[in-house]
């Protein structure tokens, strides 16, 4: 059954592509839309906080919760690396009238847009190239090589299903992506 409540705004991309960036941009610009922290069973990097990044959780608590059905999605993106998008937390989004904006994985993305429907607005950020978005990557300095391997080879794939989506962005500019998408975000939520 789903619930019931306002729209929400996916945005999903290959890691590195800047839709995190983007995503916080929107959250500062308009303040109707409200971030969904996922759930997430790895640790937290350095800069990041629970219950504000992600809300990080044991191997074992995120298969209680998916056995509890405490998920609207959730998917293993890698072995043993779970993400997903808790019931509660959107509940909670839509009790303060305010719509949802998602920062989720392809899959979780497209998951998501079928969940939600018609009030959904799913975006597939693109970077310009995957050698550029290689260099993102790198630049980042948070990964091992091996782990920048499978992030291009997971890219590879993800971007085959940009069509999947209700609007490609193509971040090769974030400012002049940020304004194009701003524009974009607040007629979907303008329209009943």
């Amino acid at each position: 059954m789903k619930i019931r409540g306002g729209k929400c705004i996916i945005f999903s991309a290959p890691s590195g592509a800047g839709k995190t960036t983007i995503v916080h941009r929107l959250i500062k610009e308009i303040p109707s839309l409200s971030f969904s922290v996922s759930a997430c069973s790895r640790e937290a990097r350095p800069n990041e906080k629970h219950g504000v990044d992600y809300y990080f959780l044991s191997i074992d608590a995120f298969k209680a919760k998916i056995s509890n059905n405490e998920f609207i999605e959730w998917e293993e993106v890698y072995a043993n690396n779970y993400y997903g998008t808790l019931t509660s937390e959107i509940e909670k989004i839509w009790s303060e009238e305010k719509s949802v904006i998602f920062d989720v994985d392809v899959v979780g993305g497209l998951n998501l847009k079928n969940y939600f429907g018609a009030k959904a607005l799913a975006i597939f950020v693109q970077p310009p190239s995957l050698e550029i978005l290689e260099e993102r990557l790198r630049s980042r300095k948070t990964e091992t090589e091996e782990k920048i391997q499978m992030r291009i080879q997971k890219a590879t794939v993800e971007m085959k299903r940009a069509n999947e989506f209700d609007y490609i962005l193509v971040n090769n500019d974030l400012e002049i992506a940020v304004n194009e998408i701003k524009e974009v975000v607040l007629k979907f939520l303008a329209a009943e």
